[in-house]
């Protein structure tokens, strides 16, 4: 996954600190203006090395898939962070510019007026590293949001699960994982995003419910859950909404006939195919339904993994073979 293996962003004080405090032992092990030089160089490699490092290990939001960049969109805001990321980008080259304007200046005069100009430019240096102080807090923050979001693969075909809660959903992608005991639980909406993969024709699936986002209309979701779904739109190749026509769920059938057609009028945008599934069909199919299954006694989802597999359509890239 894209955001798990950010490293931890330092903050301005630990990276003033870590440097000066390197740079000095470097200038105890010297004397007179090698002493200086030293530790001008170290201190400004350490700062200058850092802060670019911050930045070069975040992929470039320009090319990431749609899916992934509104998901992040969603919990940090990409253009406050693009901002602060250009910001630490920008300090690190002055540093590098501070270090080579300090160099002679250091290199061409005696010890002690060296030493007044390496402890300037160490002060001009700690300014600018403070001036961004806020901009990798704000780093650190998003790293800390971003590292925990789910590992979907946008280059993998994908299987969203929809309709209320209880109707059976988790059931279900329990009950289709549960061979290769893949189900996961990731802290992106208060319930966790559950993602199950499974494999057909040597093709593998995932299959994703995600309680708190497509379990109730529309008007009910906040900023950051609406633009997750409006992520979701972008992975999504087939959803399977699955209904309770026994209404055991808790939630009259009219309620989630009603959901189901936002969910389909959503998607249709996209043109990603919708599969209305009946669950609990061993109590009742007194509704419309492409599939009726019960994940209880295990009747019809297979059915239901084939529909939407067929749905889905998807047809991997095959080389075409060498012709001799």
């Amino acid at each position: 996954m894209i955001f798990e293996s950010l490293p931890t962003t330092p903050r301005s004080e630990e990276l003033i600190d870590k440097a000066f405090s390197r740079a000095a032992r470097t200038g105890r092990a010297k004397s007179g203006l090698e002493a200086q030089q030293s530790m001008l160089q170290t201190a400004s490699s350490i700062l200058s090395d850092n802060l670019e490092n911050v930045v070069t290990q975040w992929p470039d939001f320009g090319t990431v898939d749609p899916f992934y960049y509104e998901l992040a969109d969603a919990i940090v805001d990409v253009d406050e962070l693009r901002q602060s990321l250009s910001r630490v980008t920008w300090t690190s080259r002055q540093i590098d510019e501070l270090r080579r304007e300090y160099q002679p200046k250091v290199r061409k005069t005696d010890p002690e007026t060296a030493r007044k100009h390496r402890k300037q430019a160490f002060a001009r240096m700690a300014d600018l590293v403070e001036d961004v102080a806020d901009d990798l807090e704000r780093i650190g923050e998003a790293r800390d949001a971003l590292k925990v979001l789910p590992d979907i693969r946008p280059d993998e075909p994908a299987i969203v699960v929809a309709g209320y809660p209880n109707v059976g959903k988790s059931s279900f992608v329990n009950g289709v994982t549960r061979a290769k005991n893949e189900i996961a639980r990731y802290p992106f909406t208060t319930k966790g995003v559950h993602v199950g993969h499974f494999e057909r024709d040597r093709v593998r699936y995932q299959i994703i419910d995600t309680p708190g986002l497509l379990d109730r209309p529309e008007e009910e979701r906040n900023d950051i859950e609406r633009q997750a779904v409006s992520a979701i739109e972008h992975l999504a190749d087939a959803v399977v909404f699955v209904l309770d026509a026994s209404e055991a769920c808790g939630y009259p059938l009219s309620a989630q006939l009603e959901l189901r057609d936002a969910v389909e009028a959503r998607f249709r945008e996209r043109d990603v195919p919708v599969l209305t599934v009946n669950n609990k069909s061993d109590r009742s199919r007194d509704v419309e339904a492409d599939l009726h299954m019960s994940v209880e006694t295990g009747d019809g989802v297979d059915d239901v993994l084939d529909a939407a597999v067929e749905a889905v359509g998807w047809e991997p890239d095959i080389p075409p073979s060498r012709q001799e």
